[in-house]
């Protein structure tokens, strides 16, 4: 076993929730040694040509790691493991929320149009890409709704992808979505806080709604917080500087201020954490890849060996 390798315990949580079947009904390539292939390249970056021989052919490895990217295989594992932490009351749902920029690397451009596709307008693969459809087995879109393009943009860092993601007081990322760079942070709270389903081990629907969110100043609007209220999420957001003078100047037709528990906001720096946890991982600190739906296993990737080793 190399260094970054499924471990036994590791293998032993993920071998029973992995396909039977290959394409077109055949056989797959042993399992644990492509998955330890895709871990090596989140990993180290390198381009899939260079992965080392004892992986096997570096085709297999890619076509893999893309064709769960666009089924929804990589999300189905991250939620089966999930579950699993849920049923042994191992996740803390005081959860905080916050984004990141990605620099793209020059090779993330230049990626052919989709037809346009519902699943294309979401990020997804077209059907002649992946050879399967764009939802996942739960019946989310696999490309992460809400997704524009490919997740390209400008921003003042360059051209770049921005990850959105919710995490767990344990530092472990509950959802993740990507949009291009220079989207702003406030508009993707409640989309963000919409992929948040963690199944039940037993009957019941997935667990969605956190006991507490907390966020920093940029997701203060007052829609985000009529969301909040709406679903009965207690939050700790504090409040910009403008709309507190604004609300004081109005007088009595300004509101009540927001309440801000001080020292419960110190644990917003598990979503912090948990963002410097993925970027250790070096194809999720830089993009390589041309189409959104693959960067986002990549980062799913990322996720699941976080959530495994914590």
């Amino acid at each position: 076993m190399g260094r970054g390798d499924l471990t036994n315990a590791e293998w032993d949580r993920l071998e029973s929730f992995l396909p039977r079947g290959g394409a077109r009904g055949g056989r797959w390539s042993d399992h644990r040694r492509v998955i330890n292939g895709v871990l090596y390249r989140v990993r180290t970056g390198v381009q899939w040509r260079d992965l080392p021989e004892r992986f096997g052919p570096w085709e297999t490895v890619y076509k893999r790691h893309r064709r769960w990217s666009a089924d929804g295989t990589w999300h189905m594992l991250l939620s089966k493991v999930q579950a699993a932490e849920d049923a042994a009351g191992h996740i803390d749902w005081d959860v905080s929320v916050d984004s990141t920029a990605v620099r793209a690397h020059q090779h993330a451009a230049g990626a052919r149009k989709a037809p346009p596709t519902a699943a294309a307008q979401r990020g997804g693969p077209s059907a002649d890409e992946s050879g399967r459809s764009g939802a996942s087995e739960t019946g989310r879109p696999a490309g992460g709704g809400g997704q524009v393009g490919e997740c390209l943009g400008r921003s003042r860092g360059g051209f770049t992808t921005k990850i959105h993601l919710a995490a767990d007081g344990r530092c472990r990322p509950l959802t993740v979505l990507l949009t291009p760079g220079h989207f702003g942070d406030g508009p993707q709270l409640q989309p963000v806080l919409e992929q948040v389903s963690v199944p039940r081990s037993g009957v019941g629907r997935p667990r969605s709604r956190p006991d507490h969110v907390l966020a920093d100043k940029a997701y203060t609007s007052r829609e985000n917080r009529r969301y909040l209220r709406r679903r009965g999420i207690s939050h700790t957001i504090p409040e910009r500087l403008d709309q507190r003078r604004h609300r004081r100047n109005r007088g009595s037709q300004g509101g009540r201020p927001t309440g801000f528990d001080r020292e419960r906001y110190k644990k917003r720096n598990t979503v912090e954490r948990a963002i410097n946890r993925l970027k250790g991982f070096r194809a999720v600190a830089t993009r390589y890849e041309k189409r959104a739906y693959t960067y986002l296993g990549t980062v799913t990737v990322a996720a699941l060996i976080i959530w495994l080793r914590t």
